[in-house]
């Protein structure tokens, strides 16, 4: 099993306009056609934390999350994030190396 998985862990008091920026950014991004972009995302809120948040989002490999990561509107999208964040953000990045989906 191949892929890459980046757990962004944040805090803010503006979950809202944050969740709308995400939005934004995903329908440019589908927009502006092929390239590209993660195979999925997850947001998610800490239940026993308020106000901490995790986006996790998966790529089909290492290479094409850093591709990603140096595409302009992806920087567009950090820094205007970043904004929003009540203090520093921590990124963990993963070699994802095996899923099941549990039924």
């Amino acid at each position: 099993m191949a892929g890459f998985v980046q757990i962004i862990e944040f805090q803010t008091s503006k979950p809202d306009e944050v969740r709308a920026l995400g939005e934004e950014f995903r329908k440019n991004r589908e927009a502006s056609g092929p390239g590209t972009s993660p195979v999925r995302m997850m947001a998610c809120a800490d239940r026993d934390n308020p106000g901490h948040y995790f986006n996790i989002v998966e790529f089909a490999s290492y290479e094409e999350a850093m591709a990603n990561s140096e595409r302009a509107d992806t920087t567009e999208f950090a820094t205007r994030m970043m904004e929003l964040c009540d203090g520093p953000t921590t990124f963990r990045n993963l070699d994802l190396r095996e899923t099941a989906e549990m039924t």
